[in-house]
């Protein structure tokens, strides 16, 4: 009897930790009666779980302003905010030629971010796991924080990811789910690209129901629906196999159904550039070297081989867009990646073909205005949300005791 008592009154304390901690981790600085009144606990709860949190390391307690000119009668009072020192969180985008990752603290200010080129097939799984956990540790130094203060990573990668952060069998996908969780610090979430733009896109612009397109060298979705992040039991929801059956004959040879906007630019122009029968700028490039950058530039300057180029990527869009729309009910199509400040043109070509598509409601066609760091900014706001969500699991860095901060200035 005593024991199942015992056990209530923990779990109670630990009820009432977790909800006075969501609220701190909303808030600046707070009072005692602003958290009873967010939270509904009695002033004598809130006090006893304020000084927990303190002594673990969570919170801190704040003199009481004066400056703002207020008066106070009797006692002032007791003032809290989430120690800076707890902790931070870590997003990065592990991609197949780059890491991004930027160090945030638990109210996702941005403290640190660092990109830096790789070679995954030369590395390989291993190599790919240390070479992020050098990147994030040189990341932290720059802000004086090491390893230690990490809470949270949470890793994008462009491979299928189910419930438990696993890839289906496949030399691509376990090569770029490269076992990070052994590597990097903190607790470790790994998470499909594609999965984690969706999610940045919908923290920026909130949507119910949208499809975030991440594309340039390859192509993926991540799909919001009815406010739910669809993923599938092999985490396999987004992936775009099916856009080998929507195209009738490939344009060359080595295109492939999950080839990004970036990818078919560049092949479509190499495979082109000679044979056809007009002129185009993109001739007096070495056909090896024609990136999908030149390809947006010549169309940007008004050549007709680099335009048509751009118009063949709208028909393939409005495809896509179709068929999200039709499984789906998706109310927004997002182009997302680095590839989206330039996507302009072919947005307006496929908007030029839903309009005449069909009577029944289309999926409005934007760019997204993040850019390039989309993935690693969703990798951020998951970890947060991870935090808020469920802030017993983590353990805060614990403050120095008052003996050793001398000694250790």
């Amino acid at each position: 009897m005593n024991t199942t008592s015992a056990s209530s009154t923990q779990l109670l304390r630990q009820i009432n930790s977790d909800a006075l901690l969501r609220f701190a981790l909303e808030e600046q600085v707070f009072t005692a009666g602003e958290a009873m009144a967010a939270t509904g606990l009695t002033r004598a709860t809130v006090l006893g779980v304020c000084d927990g949190l303190v002594d673990i390391g969570w919170l801190e307690e704040v003199e009481d302003g004066q400056s703002d000119g207020r008066t106070h009668k009797g006692r002032p009072a007791r003032r809290y905010q989430v120690r800076e020192a707890a902790g931070v969180v870590v997003g990065l985008d592990a991609g197949e030629s780059y890491f991004t990752a930027i160090v945030a603290d638990l109210r996702g200010r941005e403290l640190n971010t660092r990109r830096q080129s790789i070679d995954s097939h030369a590395l390989g799984r291993a190599g790919r796991g240390a070479s992020a956990r050098e990147m994030i540790r040189l990341t932290l130094r720059d802000i004086g924080r090491t390893l230690d203060d990490v809470l949270l990573t949470v890793v994008g990668v462009p491979a299928p990811i189910d419930a438990y952060g696993m890839s289906p069998e496949g030399d691509f996908w376990h090569l770029m789910n490269s076992g990070f969780a052994s590597h990097l610090p903190g607790m470790v979430i790994v998470e499909n690209d594609a999965n984690l733009a969706a999610i940045a896109e919908r923290a920026h612009d909130p949507s119910a129901n949208q499809a975030t397109l991440l594309t340039g060298e390859r192509f993926g979705a991540g799909l919001i629906v009815d406010g739910h992040l669809l993923r599938g039991p092999r985490g396999g929801a987004g992936e775009m196999r099916f856009l080998d059956t929507l195209t009738a004959g490939k344009f060359v040879p080595d295109e492939g159904g999950t080839d990004g906007f970036g990818a078919l630019a560049r092949k479509w122009a190499r495979s082109r550039v000679h044979s056809y029968e007009g002129k185009t700028m993109l001739r007096h490039i070495p056909e090896g070297e024609i990136t999908a950058e030149d390809v947006f530039q010549a169309a940007r300057e008004g050549d007709p081989f680099a335009a048509d180029i751009i118009a063949r990527l709208g028909d393939r869009l409005a495809r896509i867009a179709v068929v999200l729309s039709s499984l789906l009910d998706v109310e927004r199509v997002i182009i997302a990646g680095g590839i989206s400040r330039a996507i302009e043109p072919v947005l307006e070509h496929a908007r030029t073909l839903l309009r005449t598509d069909s009577d029944l409601p289309l999926p409005e066609l934007v760019a997204s205005t993040l850019g390039a760091e989309v993935v690693v900014r969703g990798a951020i706001e998951s970890a947060l949300t991870r935090i808020k969500h469920e802030p017993g699991a983590f353990l805060p860095r614990p403050p120095v005791p008052e003996e050793l901060r001398g000694k250790l200035q």
